[in-house]
């Protein structure tokens, strides 16, 4: 291509990588030189060495004709193409499928739904950009290297004019140019395409947000009407007995968008349901399993005999299961999608109930279940504004008859001493549902029909939700004791920590529960959207402390990360410590070093992830490591020390858990090596914590760091006069077979000299078993003595010989001799 056209290509080309970058999101990358460091905002652009050029021009023409056959093959965009007019397709038909007027007219469920179907649109195009993004990156890098190679060339030929080079190299200076420059009209074909694709994206993307902001603000409008008189009175209202058309048609509507929705979320999500399905047959074979399996375990374990019930009913339990994981893992499905699982999950629901709840609440839970349907079928007298209102009023007093029961039910409870631990919890929901519902119809009387839905609707689904939530902590509980049983399971972990773990996660799932009834609880009262709009304000409130910006949210995120990754290092080198790298071929004392380090390596990330969250930079935070170093080194030397000291014990292995030492006068047993301290468990029972400089710095004595081999005197002393032969022979008998003595080395009889009063002899042996080696020793000591006894050998006591040579008169007379002389 002429010089002369390099201009116009190089000015189309960057415009159209700039625009494709904004476009996708990206930051378009700032030429650099070879070789350089990161970009200043005037880089510097070397010319290439003379002695360089052939070789450079070589590589950059095969790039550069690299690009510009990638540039010819098929676009990977051009798939995107039908998708995006499949979106498109489905926001225009959605945004003509109604006016803002008709959503006035819709209930808050429909809105709701309405809602997200335009989310539902929002993700889909999200995906698609994101896609885009993935295509274009091969064109929008490779641009800005042509770029970047380009500007250096141009260098070298601005010095080749300058008569700096030969006219040879000169030339294939140009020709290099020549070669960049057709692969940038390459590239500017795809990238052009791309650019298109983008601008309709973007523009998909501005009708779904004018789509989705009226139903935003109609649903917003509806929360602050709450406390507004949105009708005639009742008395009024039985006066007209209009059949409102408008809100007929406006159902009518609603329930068409509904089943279109529908429609369009299970076909573009149709591998989630092929996978559930097939999660769904798996499962049912495994509840058919585990209903055998809990008739054994019934019979031995009281947690199984609790839960037996649940699991006996596998049917019932799948369909909890299944059902109710729609509502989880599906949470921006169709409205009539969540009210559908919730109307079949009703049966099997008050099937699974545990017998304790029947036997606190009688038959109240079926008379729930049954206003839940009857409250549910007031849909379809939408289009008659009177029959809602009777039907709303109908529910309320029937709702309010039911918790007046429950409250009585609580009240003989607790008359007759059978109150449970959760009948406050329940008398508190019972009064707080009656004065809800009076409200309900007070305000249903008077006109306020959005308030007396939400009062009355709230209480009605709170109660259900809460049978519905009981139930399947009821599954997932039964579930988990059938998992965790001794006989169930083959971790050692779990089997010897399985009654500990099995109530921490019993109060974790009802804590999960909990949290999850009271959000359906806000949902349902229509309060939980305005809640959560004040607490993420709350949350994501700025506070400044000089260049450093934190959150309430961020704090609240750091305390979470810290205590989950506590928790998760903790737990991890459990598994690792006792059940993953015992099962290893690994040196002796590796597998604590490697636990002990990975506990330390996730608490330390977690704790820089909790300050990241918690608004510090990692700018910031290296500037607060430096300090605490430079405040380590002067004032924590003996910190340091220590925990220097813990790394050094972690690598070389001196000592290990389990090993016996002696240290600065003190003897025990080492059970745990920390960063800091190590904590040994004396003989008399006492823990002492031993900081790790004193186990590298006194003399340390151990007594298993090779093996559990110890050797043990036992000594003796016959009489004089006894055969020396005969003594060595007999105590090397008793030494030998004996129990817990080892045969190599064997036992050995030392003959170590003349005593006072007796021949000295020692018994020297030693025993495999360290933790037994006293009570071994003194096992010998009787063998030994019954031998000497049966052979008829003395062992002699101490004897002395005193001799007087002056002694008082009293004395003498006292010992036999003549009397004393008396004084006259």
């Amino acid at each position: 291509m002429p010089c002369s056209s390099f201009g116009w290509i190089r000015l189309t080309l960057a415009m159209t990588a700039l625009l494709c970058a904004c476009a996708f999101g990206a930051t378009p990358p700032a030429p650099a030189s070879a070789g350089a460091g990161p970009a200043q905002s005037a880089p510097t652009i070397e010319p290439i060495e003379p002695a360089a050029i052939v070789l450079r021009a070589d590589i950059d023409e095969r790039f550069a004709r690299e690009i510009t056959a990638r540039a010819r093959e098929p676009d990977p965009a051009a798939a995107l193409v039908a998708p995006l007019d499949a979106i498109d397709a489905g926001v225009r038909k959605l945004a003509d499928s109604y006016d803002n007027r008709q959503l006035r007219s819709l209930p808050v469920l429909r809105l709701e739904s309405l809602a997200r179907y335009w989310k539902f649109y929002d993700d889909r195009l999200a995906e698609w950009r994101r896609e885009l993004q993935r295509a274009g990156v091969r064109y929008s890098d490779a641009a800005a290297d042509i770029a970047r190679r380009r500007a250096v060339w141009e260098a070298t030929r601005a010095e080749a004019a300058a008569g700096g080079i030969a006219p040879a190299l000169s030339q294939r200076v140009n020709a290099i140019l020549g070669e960049l420059a057709q692969a940038e009209q390459a590239l500017s074909e795809p990238l052009a395409r791309q650019l298109k694709l983008a601008r309709r994206g973007s523009a998909v993307r501005d009708a779904v947000e004018a789509g989705a902001k009226p139903v935003n603000a109609a649903l917003s409008n509806l929360d602050r009407g709450l406390f507004e008189v949105d009708a005639p009175s009742l008395a009024a209202a039985w006066r007209d007995r209009s059949t409102g058309e408008q809100a007929l048609s406006a159902l009518t509507l609603g329930y068409e968008l509904e089943t279109r929705f529908l429609a369009e979320y299970d076909a573009t999500y149709a591998w989630r349901l092929r996978v559930l399905a097939l999660v769904a047959v798996v499962l049912l074979a495994l509840l058919v399993w585990a209903s055998r399996r809990y008739r054994k375990l019934a019979a031995t374990d009281p947690d199984a005999q609790a839960s037996a019930p649940i699991l006996q009913r596998p049917l019932a339990s799948w369909l909890v299961i299944v059902l109710l994981s729609v509502l989880y893992l599906q949470p921006h499905a169709p409205m009539i999608k969540h009210e559908a699982v919730l109307l079949l999950v009703l049966i099997p629901v008050l099937r699974l109930l545990p017998p304790r709840l029947y036997a606190v609440l009688g038959r109240w839970p079926y008379f729930v279940a049954a206003l839940y349907v009857f409250y549910q079928l007031g849909y379809l007298l939408v289009g008659v504004p009177l029959m809602e209102r009777l039907h709303l009023l109908a529910t309320g007093v029937l709702a309010l008859a039911a918790a007046l029961w429950l409250l009585t039910l609580l009240r003989r409870k607790r008359e007759t001493g059978a109150s449970t631990n959760r009948s406050p919890v329940l008398r508190v929901g019972g009064s707080l549902s009656t004065i809800a519902l009076i409200a309900g119809m007070i305000a249903n009387a008077v006109g306020n029909v959005s308030l007396a839905e939400s009062l009355t609707g709230g209480v009605v689904d709170s109660a259900y939700f809460g049978l519905a939530i009981y139930a399947s902590t009821a599954v997932l509980r039964a579930v988990l004791v059938l998992l965790l049983a001794h006989r169930a399971v083959k971790v050692h972990v779990v089997a010897g920590q399985g009654r500990t773990l099995l109530q921490s996660l019993f109060r974790l799932l009802n804590l999960a529960a909990l949290v999850v009834w009271i959000i359906a609880t806000l949902i349902a009262f229509r309060v939980y959207r305005p809640a959560a709009e004040v607490l993420g304000d709350v949350l994501t409130y700025p506070i400044d402390f000089g260049h450093l910006t934190i959150t309430p949210g961020g704090v609240l995120l750091f305390a979470i990360s810290v205590v989950v990754s506590f928790g998760l290092a903790r737990t991890i080198q459990v598994l690792l410590r006792d059940e993953v790298l015992p099962r290893m071929a690994l040196p002796r004392g590796v597998g604590n070093t490697i636990a002990t380090l990975s506990y330390y390596a996730i608490i330390m990330a977690g704790l820089m992830f909790a300050l990241v969250a918690a608004g510090f930079e990692v700018g910031q935070l290296a500037i607060v490591v430096g300090a605490l170093g430079v405040g380590i080194g002067f004032g924590l030397q003996n910190v340091v020390n220590n925990f220097v000291s813990g790394l050094i014990l972690m690598f070389e292995r001196p000592i290990q858990p389990g090993d016996v030492i002696e240290v600065s006068g003190t003897a025990g047993t080492v059970r745990e090596i920390g960063m800091r301290a190590t904590r040994l468990r004396t003989f008399e029972g006492a823990d002492i914590v031993v900081p790790n400089g004193t186990l590298l710095s006194e003399k340390l004595t151990n007594w298993t760091l090779s093996d559990m081999s110890r050797r043990f005197d036992v000594s003796v002393g016959v009489a004089y006069g006894t055969d020396v032969t005969k003594v060595l022979s007999l105590l090397r008998d008793a030494a030998k077979d004996m129990p817990k003595i080892a045969a190599s080395p064997e036992p050995m009889v030392i003959f170590g000299g003349f005593g006072e009063s007796s021949l000295d002899f020692t018994v020297r042996a030693w025993t495999d078993d360290f933790d037994n080696w006293v009570a071994t020793r003194s096992a010998l000591t009787v063998r030994i003595h019954e031998a000497l006894r049966v052979a008829g050998i003395e062992i002699p006591f101490p004897q002395r010989d005193l001799h007087l040579r002056s002694i008082s008169p009293e004395a003498r007379a006292g010992l036999g001799g003549a009397e004393p002389p008396t004084s006259d």
